[in-house]
């Protein structure tokens, strides 16, 4: 890199990122934050270990450096939920553009059409309206198709291509770093040829694709073949329009025009990104337009699908000893379906929780597999065991034990020890055993007409969690719908059941699968009565055809009415009873809320309010905290003030706020500008002379222009000496009693009435 020039001039020369400086370790964050203790060390490594885990599943990446500060390598694994759920989608799109790249090459005869055509061949992915997922789509499409299809791939957004010069100056631009030998990317002293430098036009494309593809013929045979050397001759070009609904309609009306004079040379392949329907397509091209284009659509699963997906591997498992309460996944819930449909934002609220709860909860060491729970609690101090004797729901089992026992576990460590390592063994059992059965309840009513207990296994989660769902109305509602199942779906319903104890990985579930697998066997049992008793009927029913008398008559038709009557339940209705009864134990049994269980706070994250605070906004709140107590966020001794008081130490605008907030309905102008003067000009010594008139002008006009700056102020005169004015304070706007058409600022407002009677603020806060 060099710094010769002809003039003088700064240079400047960015870092690599493979010399930036390692930040300090993260550890200390925990150490020194709230609730600090000497495990804070091992509590950030669990952690941390806790995400590697999860990452495994959700493929979260570069989130470590704004939440955990993590610098650690991102972890990959082949398994990932977001390519299991898009698979088919990447499948599909690949084989698409497998076939045209086939037909180009092989010069068919319905590609030699299409060329006369003019057709593109183009792919039209509708991928919802879940925005903010859709780079992690594309990019693994990206990497499918650089595995199988192509190298030269360009990803295209709107902010970029306001004109079509500027789109093709990006097209090339990736296209040609594409094809840029891999070892000159990581030379340091690469620079990257401007754009700017050649003719950004689609004869200069055609031109380039022919030279490569020429170039990568020539070294088919040498060793250093680059990652083309896996593709075939002639690979397409694919550009992927990420929002296509954002792009202007004349953009692409030119791009695609004049790509459709060039087809015949360039094998071109476009893919359109679509959130909302595919009839933006017609919408955004005439008719002229979209006829050159060989349309093909692909619909991806929908983002609710996605998040169920999510959260059955990463909260109804017991893998991961980590969970959500009731409130803050709720919270989440609700930041997904009214606000922004994206289960990446839901991920990332997920590791927002792990962090909080193993930052804020010195407990949360031990949350962590079963094994290695029990060999940390023989490491507990005394200060850590205090804090198990803390919990709450730790005193609640203390208190339910004989007196013996209590004595021992509120002053023997070693005894503590051992109950506690009982009692993280009966959490984790509650928790294998609870995932299991609630899949059984949600089999049963998944089905039922209007989802009483709801259609999504999350809510029915929701439900449990809250409080004891049998006492609810909806599960007794539940319970009678079930009642009424016919015999074809109880016996499907049952089968799942059997399916899913089956494969738990709790140890108390033999005698539930023979129950369950011995009501099928009876099912199919009445299955076979059922014909005899038919038969039977239908012998009854040819005796009363025949000829009798009319005392015989009467006596049979009596005895039908006593019995519809008395409406005996048949087997299959109390065995459907029986089934359903059994059903409900079971939920008795194992679905209790988890606050109900002893030491629930080391592996449980309940703080809905923390959680609240950062994900939703609440601007004006965070306002009036800041200015009714500057300490919360500044943390300055000084600022501290008890009782309402207000400090001269305070930052003026502040000052002017809580001044303002004291004040009634009405507010005398002269009398809140001289009480601010006072406080700001308040010193230790009562016998020391006020500030001169001048020096009080002075000090009134920066929190007010302040005041003006936030917009919470908006000033109007109404009268030459007499006026109201109209007051925007925290969004709430003050009316005023008549009209004006003067406006004055209220620097020279203050000045000039500083000295003239009270001016009245109408209007409430």
């Amino acid at each position: 890199m060099s710094t010769c020039s002809v003039s003088k001039g700064c240079f400047v020369f960015k870092p690599s990122p493979k010399k930036r400086r390692v930040s300090q370790k993260t550890a200390i964050y925990f150490r020194d934050g709230k609730n600090g203790s000497e495990d804070s060390e091992l509590r950030f490594d669990t952690c941390q270990s806790l995400w590697n885990q999860i990452k495994l599943e959700t493929e979260v990446e570069s989130l470590e450096s704004e939440l955990l500060l993590i610098t650690a390598s991102s972890v990959r694994s082949d398994q990932q939920i977001q390519e299991d759920l898009n698979k088919q989608l990447l499948d599909n799109v690949v084989s698409f553009l497998r076939r045209s790249h086939s037909e180009f090459q092989g010069k068919t005869t319905e590609w030699t059409y299409r060329m006369k055509s003019r057709e593109i061949p183009t792919a039209a992915l509708v991928l919802g309206v879940n925005v903010t997922d859709h780079d992690l789509t594309f990019r693994n499409l990206s990497e499918a198709l650089q595995n199988n299809i192509t190298p030269y791939i360009a990803l295209l957004e709107a902010k970029d291509c306001s004109g079509i010069k500027n789109l093709m100056q990006k097209l090339m631009g990736q296209l040609m770093n594409c094809s840029t030998d891999v070892a000159s990317l990581e030379d340091e002293d690469y620079v990257q040829v401007s754009q700017n430098r050649i003719r950004c036009s689609m004869k200069s494309l055609v031109d380039w694709y022919e030279s490569v593809t020429k170039k990568t013929d020539s070294e088919t045979l040498s060793k250093k073949r680059t990652s083309s050397s896996k593709h075939q001759q002639s690979p397409p070009v694919v550009v992927i329009f990420k929002d296509m609904e954002s792009f202007t309609t004349k953009v692409l009306q030119d791009f695609i025009v004049i790509s459709s004079q060039h087809i015949c040379e360039l094998p071109l392949v476009l893919i359109f990104g679509i959130a909302t329907s595919p009839m933006i397509i017609h919408s955004l091209l005439p008719h002229s337009v979209s006829s050159l284009l060989c349309i093909e659509l692909f619909q991806s699963l929908s983002c609710k699908e996605h998040l169920s997906t999510v959260i059955d591997k990463l909260l109804l498992t017991s893998r991961f000893p980590f969970k959500l309460g009731e409130k803050v996944l709720q919270v989440l819930i609700n930041i997904f379906l009214y606000h922004d449909f994206s289960v990446w934002n839901f991920i990332r609220g997920f590791q927002l929780c792990i962090v909080e709860h193993f930052y804020s909860q010195p407990l949360s060491v031990l949350c962590c597999q079963l094994a290695d729970a029990k060999e940390r609690v023989n490491s507990l101090s005394h200060d850590q065991c205090e804090n198990v004797r803390r919990l709450p729901s730790f005193r609640r089992y203390v208190e339910r034990q004989e007196a013996e026992k209590q004595i021992a576990l509120l002053t023997a460590d070693s005894f503590l020890k051992e109950t506690t390592q009982k009692l993280l063994e009966d959490l984790h059992v509650y928790h294998e055993n609870y995932v299991s059965v609630l899949r059984c309840l949600h089999v049963f009513t998944c089905s039922l007409p209007k989802y009483p207990l709801g259609k999504q296994i999350r809510e029915l989660h929701c439900a449990c969690l809250e409080n004891r769902v049998w006492e609810t109305e909806d599960y007794e509602s539940s319970l009678q719908l079930a009642r009424m199942l016919n015999k074809s779906d109880l016996e499907t319903i049952l089968q799942q059941c059997v399916e899913i104890l089956v494969s738990s990985a709790g140890n108390e579930f033999d005698k539930a699968v023979e129950k369950l697998k011995e009501f099928l066997t009876q099912f199919q049992k009445l299955e076979a009565e059922a014909f005899q008793e038919q038969d039977v009927s239908v012998s009854s029913q040819k005796e009363l055809q025949k000829k009798t008398d009319l005392y015989h008559l009467q006596k049979t038709l009596l005895e039908l009415k006593d019995s519809r009557r008395s409406k005996k339940l048949t087997k299959f209705e109390m065995l459907r009873f029986e089934v359903v009864d059994y059903i409900d134990s079971l939920v008795r049994n194992y679905l209790v809320p988890a606050d109900h269980k002893t030491l629930h706070e080391v592996v449980y994250f309940n703080t809905a309010s923390v959680l609240r605070g950062h994900l939703n906004a609440a601007p004006r709140i965070a306002l009036h905290t800041a200015l009714n107590n500057p300490y919360n966020y500044l943390k300055n001794q000084a600022l501290k003030s008890d009782g309402g008081s207000i400090s001269n130490k305070a930052p003026d605008i502040c000052i002017v706020y809580k001044l303002h907030l004291e004040c009634g309905r009405l507010i005398n102008l002269v009398d809140w500008l001289e009480a601010f003067s006072t406080v700001v000009t308040a010193v230790e010594e009562p016998n020391a002379d006020t500030a001169s008139s001048d020096q009080v002008d002075d000090i009134i006009q920066y929190p007010f222009s302040l005041l003006s700056s936030l917009t919470f102020v908006n000033h109007r005169i109404n009268e030459p000496r007499f006026s109201k004015f109209s007051f925007v304070f925290a969004g709430n706007q003050f009316q005023k009693n008549k009209a004006g058409s003067d406006s004055l600022n209220v620097l020279e407002m203050s000045q000039k009435y500083i000295s003239s009677s009270a001016v009245g603020l109408g209007g409430s806060r």
